[in-house]
């Protein structure tokens, strides 16, 4: 494994970063758990400020952050620049919010005398293995809400992302985090198990692949560590009926083009009811291929994976609508029609600027394709009756449920999928409830 800054548009190796020693993923660890005790033991106001003075500086670094992120995987600049503002509220949210969601929890006693009270406290040195397509927003919302809860994390970035993860460790300096408490590591997957076996490891954070989640929670669980994974996703696009077709469309193919197509929840099964099918394919098509960004995928590698993926589905039946051609690592968009769930590329997520659209009777018809996926992560569902979409958000598998919009992520809002999607939650107030020790303390009124 070579930790190295790639630059996409050109395939040209730019910077080089040394994989760790063995020494100094241990050192790493330790440096972690030596930091836990007074970590853990400052008040909840003070590691809020330094919070938010960690989200002062990631705006203040804004340029800086963007720059690094476009040049390590391509990320066209203007969604780079809104990466690190969205990082910026990550922070600010929890720094305004700990104290609230940390504090003592009365219960009602129901069982004797007394009183009794769940004292939510840290559980000790996490891992975070984050994945290159986000490179500073993964970080975020892992470390920001178990940073406030006074655990202690040790950092394994992507290969893709050496330098942005070296100037966000800075930042976590700069802002006065005392040494340990985020430790920035360049492990091998092989250091990694072994950082998973350490029993000073007290859990594991993952985005990633399935692949990848399956090999860290077979490790976590053989030692007993709680996991948190978010994993891929074939998130389906439901439209079920509109007074505005073209704003459909447009948002469609803003769900489809975020990150260039490389969002674990963006948009990639679009769902039509067959009155609307063909207008929309039609409207959806011209405008998304109309859309192109010129940016590259994150790879030549991920190009032609994707391009695989494509093949394979058109030589199944599927129709491509495409102009474009593929040129290393720039893959032109597309939509694929004609697709049923009997087409295994039906069942695949496709991870670039290519949608899958499918025809749908009713609604019975657009529910059960929109679950006929070993998927679960977001969903967006369209349709001008209010109580249809109650009814239809409801039966959604899906960890995420978007009506009438999309980019409507927040900080304040739960982010995590079910089914082969992984499990846990981030961001929100269940961000923080993860690697959380419920500590129940019970008083027994004296005699």
């Amino acid at each position: 494994m070579m930790y190295a800054v790639t630059d996409p548009t050109t395939g040209e190796v730019t910077a080089t970063y040394p994989t760790a020693t063995d020494a100094e993923v241990a050192a790493a660890v330790e440096a972690a758990h030596t930091a836990t005790a007074r970590w853990r033991t400052g008040s909840v106001a003070e590691r809020a400020a330094l919070l938010r003075r960690l989200g002062d500086l990631h705006n203040e670094h804004r340029a800086e952050l963007a720059a690094s992120i476009v040049q390590e995987m391509g990320k066209p600049l203007p969604e780079a620049e809104g990466e690190i503002d969205f990082c910026t509220d990550i922070y600010h949210y929890y720094a305004d919010h700990a104290e609230e969601f940390l504090a003592d929890e009365p219960l009602d006693v129901l069982s004797g005398p007394g009183t009794a009270v769940v004292r939510r406290s840290p559980v000790g040195v996490l891992l975070g293995i984050m994945p290159w397509n986000f490179p500073a927003y993964q970080v975020a919302r892992f470390a920001a809400p178990n940073l406030a809860l006074g655990n202690t994390i040790v950092l394994k970035h992507a290969p893709q992302c050496p330098a942005t993860a070296a100037l966000l460790e800075k930042l976590f300096t700069e802002a006065g985090f005392p040494a340990g408490a985020y430790v920035n590591v360049y492990a091998t997957n092989e250091q990694v198990a072994d950082i998973i076996a350490d029993p000073r490891v007290q859990g594991v954070s993952l985005t990633g692949s399935e692949r990848a989640g399956a090999a860290v929670a077979e490790i976590a669980g053989r030692h007993l560590k709680k996991v948190v994974l978010e994993l891929g996703g074939s998130d389906p696009f439901i439209l079920l009926s509109t007074d505005d077709l073209d704003a459909v469309v447009d948002a469609a193919v803003a769900a489809r083009l975020d990150n260039t197509g490389q969002a674990c929840n963006a948009a990639k099964r679009f769902v039509v009811l067959d009155h609307l099918h063909d207008a929309f394919v039609e409207r959806f098509t011209a405008r998304l291929l109309a859309s192109e960004t010129g940016a590259p995928l994150s790879s030549a590698a991920a190009a032609e994976n994707l391009g695989r993926q494509v093949d394979a589905a058109v030589a199944q039946g599927a129709t491509l609508h495409s102009t474009g051609k593929r040129d290393g690592a720039h893959f032109p968009a597309g939509v694929l029609t004609g697709l049923t769930t009997d087409h295994p590329a039906a069942r695949e997520e496709l991870f670039g600027p290519v949608a899958m659209v499918f025809a749908a009777a009713d609604e019975e018809d657009a529910v059960r394709l929109a679950n006929d996926t070993p998927y679960g992560l977001g969903s967006y569902l369209f349709t001008t009756d209010p109580a249809q979409a109650e009814r239809v958000a409801d039966r959604i598998e899906a960890g995420m449920v978007f009506v009438n919009g999309v980019g409507a992520e927040g900080a304040e809002l739960p982010f995590g999928g079910v089914k082969r999607s992984g499990f846990g939650r981030e961001l929100g107030r269940p961000g923080i409830e993860e690697f959380v020790n419920k500590k129940l303390i019970r008083t027994i009124a004296p005699r």
